[in-house]
């Protein structure tokens, strides 16, 4: 096989694919479905790498266009040289292409292992572990607008659903995603669940919307709890590190330290104990696998952090999951709220609360071409959704801190385009 390969072409599709509910959030709602953009890059003896990029349409599908201009006719394998050419950090400042790279870095890795006859993991140093560890990924939801079943509102639904989930996939860890409803009905939810699951370790996570303050008085409430971690209870490093100082609960962030300025940082005044790594917040898995080399370095804890993927994003994940020594916690992921992929086979199944990692040459995913079209006809039909707005809280916006909270009380169903 030829292995001079030049970059031939760059195609990218924006689908949406349904949730089994709505998923509600600190900043807003996930509207029953995510929306993402499908990465192809071809080179010039026909192989077709895969990428994936959170959110979409017409913006992200030009933007991946342009990227045509400066990729086209180069080496696949000279992946620095493309980081500078297309996210210089200097040229960045204007016109910020993380997450561009980091989905045209998943599908030139998906070219390489192809064209080598390696999984991934392999050209990143080799896997350490065949399967990756999951984590229960627990929203407060909205019923399914169809159905008007999935709610997940009151302590008792928190509960069952875990339960259901755990049942389901094997899960024995527990993440709740909160910062919907006030922080003291949260604790009361949260210690709930940690007592319905008392051999399980759990973790909670408000999406950095509450004061210093009430992180220290919620943080100070959990303390002696089963708990992983407290993730993002505030926005910023010093108050993370205000908190720190006064609760014994690991911190841990995907917010404040997304970038090796801000762990640089945190290494040198410490406010965050565990670094979530994303594949594509961080600019690639090359980035990531760098920056858990240097929380190796200083003894900091590392998890995956998940940012709502589909099945080539997921691979992405389970490949770092697989290479990187100091994975001290089970990932994060949205993928079993899905109903459906647009990967060959459908959904990855969990086994015992963990995903193998692919063998097959490559990222080891192929797109299902009928389930692309299909989801990106339906992306066409149903358009975006205002991913950081509450379709049951009309013209409501979160502050931060926020004061603005949900009623946990009001089971009204609001009207989401499903």
């Amino acid at each position: 096989m030829k292995l001079n390969m030049r970059i031939q072409d760059i195609r990218a599709t924006t689908v949406t694919v349904p949730l089994e509910a709505p998923l509600r959030h600190a900043n807003g709602c996930h509207w029953g479905r995510f929306v993402r953009t499908i990465v192809e890059v071809e080179t010039d003896n026909g192989i077709v790498g895969l990428g994936e990029m959170g959110g979409g349409g017409e913006s992200a599908e030009a933007v991946f266009r342009a990227m045509k201009s400066y990729l086209v006719g180069r080496d696949p394998a000279r992946l620095e040289e493309m980081r500078f050419l297309i996210a210089n950090p200097t040229a960045s400042l204007y016109n910020n292409r993380t997450q561009v790279l980091a989905a045209l870095e998943f599908a030139c890795l998906d070219i390489l292992g192809q064209a080598w006859g390696v999984p991934v993991c392999d050209i990143l140093g080799g896997r350490l572990r065949d399967r990756v560890p999951f984590a229960t990924y627990s929203f407060f939801r909205y019923p399914n607008p169809r159905t008007g079943r999935g709610e997940v509102r009151t302590v008792e639904q928190v509960i069952e659903n875990i339960r259901a989930l755990k049942q389901r996939f094997g899960f024995t860890t527990h993440k709740v995603k909160a910062g919907v409803f006030h922080p003291d009905y949260e604790l009361e939810v949260y210690r709930a669940a940690c007592a319905a699951f008392p051999g399980d370790s759990l973790r909670f996570d408000p999406n950095a919307v509450w004061s210093t303050e009430q992180a220290i008085r919620f943080g100070q409430g959990i303390e002696g709890l089963r708990n992983d971690y407290l993730e993002d209870p505030v926005y910023g490093l010093n108050g993370m590190r205000r908190t720190r100082q006064m609760v014994c609960v690991p911190l841990a962030t995907n917010t404040v330290v997304v970038n090796f300025e801000q762990l640089a940082a945190n290494a040198l005044n410490p406010a965050v104990d565990v670094i979530l790594l994303d594949t594509t917040f961080w600019g690639g898995i090359r980035a990531c696998v760098k920056a858990a080399a240097v929380c190796e370095t200083f003894q900091l804890g590392v998890a995956v952090h998940s940012s709502g993927e589909l099945g080539i994003q997921l691979a992405t994940m389970l490949h770092l999951g697989a290479v990187i020594p100091n994975l001290s916690f089970a990932a994060d992921a949205h993928y079993h709220h899905l109903t459906d992929d647009i990967i060959e086979g459908g959904l990855l199944p969990y086994e015992n609360g963990a995903i193998r990692v692919p063998d097959a040459p490559g990222l080891g995913v192929k797109l299902n071409r009928e389930k692309l079209k299909e989801y990106s006809e339906l992306y066409r039909r149903l358009g975006g959704y205002a991913y950081d707005q509450d379709p049951g809280r009309p013209g409501w916006t979160p502050i931060v801190p926020n004061d603005r909270w949900a009623d946990p009380k009001d089971d009204r169903t609001p009207p989401i385009p499903y």
